[in-house]
């Protein structure tokens, strides 16, 4: 049974998902939390041309099942491993792993996947079930990345992207507590882009001030953001960091090495039919570290 409150992985067999336990076994150690390891699979069907699939046979079914047990089996061993003193539940769902995963996102407080599971294509770099959960879950969804990349500026902090919007807020909040319980830095990454157009062919214009006082703007609204997280989590080292450029390469080549990356999963300039903004796409893609993505609730 899903515990309120817990940190649950998904699983399915594959090496990207058992790092994926790993780490949501040190997370759940951390902070005290139950794990819930969950494997969701459908049934093998067979089937026939211009007809409804034909049932499942019970070698079929039975060969799941052991499959799935034994999966899970697999987790558990390796969340013991992490974390040996944790409370761990599992379960088993024959359910598309997407919908099973966001309905326990309902419940969970965080929900960890591997960046490619067995489903996922060659050429891709992260697999269409993290895509899903990190647009849809209800709430932060922690996309395991083993990125092998020199160690960045931000090496052993944790990262989190800032802009002002809503999502920003609660990105802030799970990025000091992340860094609180891990014991290390927080650095808080605000990109903005420059020469800013006063018309609307961007680059076309004048810039519309000086660039030394746009800079400073940025900063002041930087710091003025994180202020109040800043001093509930006083043991936290707080860096800001305002850089000029575009802001998804821009925390990507901070994440290198970094413990986290934490995002919104919509900024600013996302449009508003879209739930996932170019930022948290290109973090999930291609960032250097672990990302959470974290929805406005």
């Amino acid at each position: 049974m899903l515990a309120e409150h817990s940190v649950v992985v998904g699983v399915d067999g594959s090496e990207s998902s058992l790092d994926a336990v790993a780490w949501a076994a040190a997370d759940a150690s951390r902070r005290a939390r139950p794990l819930h390891i969950l494997h969701a699979f459908l049934w093998p069907a067979t089937y026939a041309p211009i007809t409804a699939p034909m049932p499942v046979s019970a070698p079929h079914e039975e060969s799941a099942r052991q499959a799935g047990e034994q999966t899970l089996a697999a987790a558990e061993a390796r969340a013991r491993t992490v974390a040996p003193g944790i409370r761990i539940t599992t379960a088993t769902q024959v359910q598309s792993s997407a919908p099973a995963l966001l309905e326990a996102s309902r419940h969970a407080g965080v929900l960890v996947v591997g960046s490619r599971g067995h489903g996922g294509f060659a050429g891709l770099l992260l697999g269409s079930v993290g895509v899903e959960l990190a647009a849809h879950a209800e709430c932060p969804v922690v996309i395991v990345r083993h990125e092998e990349r020199p160690a960045g500026p931000e090496a052993g902090r944790v990262v989190v992207g800032v802009d002002g919007s809503g999502d920003c807020d609660d990105a802030l909040h799970f990025a000091f507590e992340q860094a609180s319980y891990r014991g290390v830095g927080l650095t808080a990454v605000l990109v903005y882009e420059w020469p800013a157009s006063t018309g609307p062919a961007r680059g076309m214009w004048p810039p519309a001030a000086d660039a030394d006082a746009v800079r400073e703007e940025h900063e002041r609204a930087l710091v003025e953001s994180a202020s109040g997280w800043a001093e509930k989590y006083p043991d936290v080292d707080f860096r800001p960091a305002v850089v000029s450029g575009r802001p998804g390469p821009a925390l990507n080549n901070r994440s290198a090495g970094a413990e986290l990356l934490v995002v919104g999963s919509r900024g600013r300039g996302a449009f508003t039919g879209m739930l996932l903004g170019s930022v948290s796409q290109t973090a999930i893609h291609y960032a250097g570290c672990p990302v959470a993505i974290v929805r406005q609730h």
